[in-house]
């Protein structure tokens, strides 16, 4: 299973404008500042060469000696990187000794527009978080959209030692397929018209070459968009570790399951790091 490659600059872009126009609507909501029991943390722009302006994201650091730092992806919702504000990432990643940096995606937040695949928008705030922490390890959690677009970056780039992904679709317009019939016509010419572009945003392809040396995924025993039999093939594809949380729908697994997804999280970026995860530059 060879690991695609990214399409053409004139189909990236138009195929990104498609999928823009394709993809759930959101309300314009102000984001929410975080809360004092989140302090201390910064405000900060993130350099972007993905498009025009900055990335905006959020500054955690560790509580006490550091020993690694991690990149959090959120998910398609209208409130961007203050998704992760609330069921305890950041407490529980800062206690135990990360730092954390929660990103906006362009046309999230203050980031500029989006332009091109959002998976340059990760690859841009893992090399912000390269200069940050430094010779630490760096990890990366994404959730849903976040995983997806993190997918393409993970399996070219070097200097990730692990991941986590929660509520991660091998395709997300598969997902758009359960969830939103009403595109279908509209996603099908996506795929006849921009086939590499397609065959780019497909998860399956590129989990068996995630250069990590430990990766989990998390999905919700009734999540309609994402069936628990995807996530445990793409951790097979991936050589990693799968958990289904009963009960839970999308997005659900965290409220359901808190403690046992906070304490996967934790296992696998040590699993990563004892297992001589990367640590050098990240390689574009």
């Amino acid at each position: 299973m060879s690991i695609p490659s990214r399409p053409s600059a004139l189909e990236e872009r138009l195929a990104n404008r498609l999928f823009l126009l394709l993809s759930p609507r959101l309300p314009c909501t102000a984001q929410p500042a975080p809360l004092p029991v989140l302090a201390p943390f910064a405000e900060v722009a993130v350099p972007r060469t993905g498009g025009p302006g900055i990335l905006t994201a959020t500054w955690y650091p560790a509580e006490g000696p550091p020993r690694g730092a991690v990149l959090l992806l959120p998910p398609w919702v209208p409130w961007g990187r203050a998704y992760f504000h609330h069921r305890g990432r950041i407490a529980v990643l800062r206690e135990a000794g990360y730092h954390a940096l929660a990103l906006d995606l362009a046309g999230f937040g203050g980031s500029g527009p989006p332009t091109g695949f959002f998976d340059r928008d990760v690859e841009d705030g893992l090399v912000y978080l390269r200069r940050r922490a430094g010779s630490l390890p760096l990890h990366v959690w994404g959730v849903s959209a976040g995983g997806s677009w993190a997918h393409p970056v993970l399996s070219r780039v070097e200097g990730v030692a692990g991941a986590v992904f929660e509520d991660v679709a091998p395709h997300l317009f598969g997902w758009s397929w359960r969830m939103a019939p009403s595109g279908r016509p509209g996603y099908l010419f996506f795929r006849t018209v921009f086939r590499n572009a397609y065959r780019y945003l497909d998860a399956c392809l590129h989990a068996p070459g995630l250069r990590l040396a430990a990766v989990s995924y998390i999905g919700g025993e009734l999540d309609p968009g994402v069936l628990p039999a995807e996530t445990e093939e793409l951790a097979r594809l991936a050589g990693g570790r799968s958990l289904i949380v009963p009960g839970a729908g999308h997005l659900g697994a965290i409220k359901m399951a808190r403690e046992a997804v906070l304490e996967l999280a934790l296992e696998t970026f040590h699993q990563a790091e004892s297992g001589g995860g990367l640590r050098g530059s990240i390689q574009r």
